[in-house]
């Protein structure tokens, strides 16, 4: 099996970063796998983590009332998951519930922000990250609200 190094030197999300950088996250990063139906996080608890998701799918839900759970979005092979670690107050947002058998790489939110407050460039470099998924998954959101509300209603 690859170290995790190597896992992260291989997943998208940390592609062009030097090899002591993926060091330094290694270090505060393990794998765990998560399986069918298993709540990966809960919307309202502690957010102090992240995955990469390695292989597998995970169900972003909320509760929608008398409607119930409401899927958002399915991450899956190549995502991340997880960005409330990042910002105060550290809470989740939604729930993540494994759809299949999920292997990820966790992150520590407090290694990775004590980390990040010690070394302002590596801090930069991931804050831009999550910027650019944070902003996709909103395009994302954009144009699954227009698939389901059409595009042609009034703007006022």
């Amino acid at each position: 099996m690859k170290d995790l190094q190597a896992l992260l030197r291989d997943h998208p999300f940390f592609a062009g970063m030097t090899d002591a950088d993926l060091a330094t996250l290694a270090g505060c990063a393990w794998n765990e796998q998560f399986e069918p139906g298993q709540h990966v996080f809960r919307e309202g608890g502690e957010a102090n983590r992240f995955y990469l998701i390695r292989h597998g799918r995970v169900a972003l839900l909320t509760h929608g009332g008398n409607r119930g759970w409401l899927t958002l979005e399915t991450l899956q092979d190549g995502d991340v998951l997880g960005w409330s670690w990042l910002i105060p107050p550290y809470r989740w947002q939604f729930d993540a519930r494994a759809r299949t058998t999920t292997r990820v790489t966790a992150f520590d939110g407090s290694c990775l922000r004590a980390t990040c407050e010690r070394d302002s460039r590596l801090g930069y470099d991931l804050v831009k990250r999550f910027a650019g998924e944070l902003a996709r998954r909103s395009a994302a959101a954009r144009l699954q609200l227009l698939d389901v509300y059409g595009g042609d209603r009034d703007r006022g």
